[in-house]
Formats: C-alpha cells, structure tokens, sequence
C-alpha cells in the first residue's frame, strides 16, 4: 500500500457559472480501520480561497499549518488577501522546497478572482501544479472521480446545480473505494456568500 493511501481520501472541486464548488469525504482510516468519521479535509484560507489536502492526514495538517503562516505573513505586509494563482504558486514551491523528503500530499486549491472567475487546480506532492477549466481531483477515489465527473460536467451551471453535480459524483465515486467516504462536506462559493453543507452517505 503507498503511503498516499494509508489513510484514504477523496477531493473534487468544480466550476461553475462565477463559482466553484469544493467537496471532500470525512472518513480517516489507518488502512482498512476506520479511526474517524468526521475528519476536515478542506479549510478556508479567505472569504473566496479553499484548499482541500489529500494523502497523510498528518502531512496534510501540517502543510496547512505552514500555509496559513504564509499567507498571515502576506497579508501583514500586503494588506490584501492572496489571489487564488499566488497561492497556488506558494503551495507549489512549499511542496518543491521539500522534494527529497515530501509532504505526501496532493493539494486542491480553488477559488475566485478579483472579476470573479473560479480558479481550480491540483499538484502532486513535489508541487507540480495541473490547472484546469472544469474539474480537478485528487485522493484514493480520484480514479472514480475522474469517470463520474467527465460523465456529469456541464460548463456554466449555477450554484444549486453545481452543488447535486459535485455531491452526486462524490458519492457514487466513493461507493467504489473502499478507502474513503461516510459522508461529504461540500462547500459552494458565490461572489456573494458561501455555502457549507455536511452530507450522510453510506456509513460502512
């Protein structure tokens, strides 16, 4: 078993029409042993910036940490938020600086720019970053993940819609991994507001 799959994960984010959506399951296991099923794969880095982190949960728990002290430190000296593009850039030299010893992480950034156009992107655990258009995932039931949401993307869709796309790929991708799932944590993010919802799914 790789060390990305010892405590299983699974992570979308989506765009939609001046939105995106980022979901996540809430299972941590150690291996097969579900130790948790209420873990928080996704944090908040600002009103309009998420980061979702698969692989070790205590890699993934301490990059954040450096992350947030990060941007803290930008914000001080800046006085603005970080744009989704620098941030994703500043994840990505994080995980480079470390290369001969990663993190063993894949990292989800997604957020909206100052005009309001959703940003999506990926990297493995050396910071090589994937951008995408439409969708990125990452974790045990990214395979899954990639089927369900090329079957399920439509560009332009509004945020209710967007939300039933994200939440019904979720499911139905980690009903075929065995290494994640009981339950989903959805967030969806407008101009306007953002919407946090827990989801129950099949408990075993």
């Amino acid at each position: 078993m790789s060390i990305f799959e010892y405590n299983g994960s699974a992570l979308i984010a989506m765009v939609g029409k001046n939105c995106f959506a980022i979901a996540s399951d809430r299972r941590l296991g150690v291996q097969l042993q579900t130790v948790a099923t209420d873990f928080k794969r996704i944090n908040q880095v600002h009103d309009r910036l998420f980061i979702g982190i698969s692989g070790l949960a205590t890699d993934a728990q301490t990059l954040y940490q450096r992350l947030m002290f990060r941007h803290k430190l930008y914000q001080l000296r800046e006085e603005r938020d970080m744009k989704p593009e620098t941030f994703a850039s500043l994840v990505s030299a994080i995980l480079y600086e470390k290369r001969f010893g990663p993190y063993f992480c894949q990292p989800v950034i997604a957020g909206l720019s100052d005009e309001d156009r959703p940003f999506i992107c990926t990297m493995d655990s050396i910071g090589a970053k994937e951008l995408a258009k439409d969708f990125v995932v990452a974790g045990t039931a990214s395979e899954s993940l990639y089927g369900a949401c090329e079957a399920m993307f439509k560009p332009d869709m509004e945020a209710e819609e967007l939300f039933e796309i994200v939440s019904q790929a979720l499911f139905s991708s980690v009903d075929r991994d065995c290494l994640s799932g009981w339950g989903g944590h959805v967030f969806v993010v407008t101009p306007t507001e953002v919407k946090e919802r827990i989801l129950k799914g099949r408990m075993d």
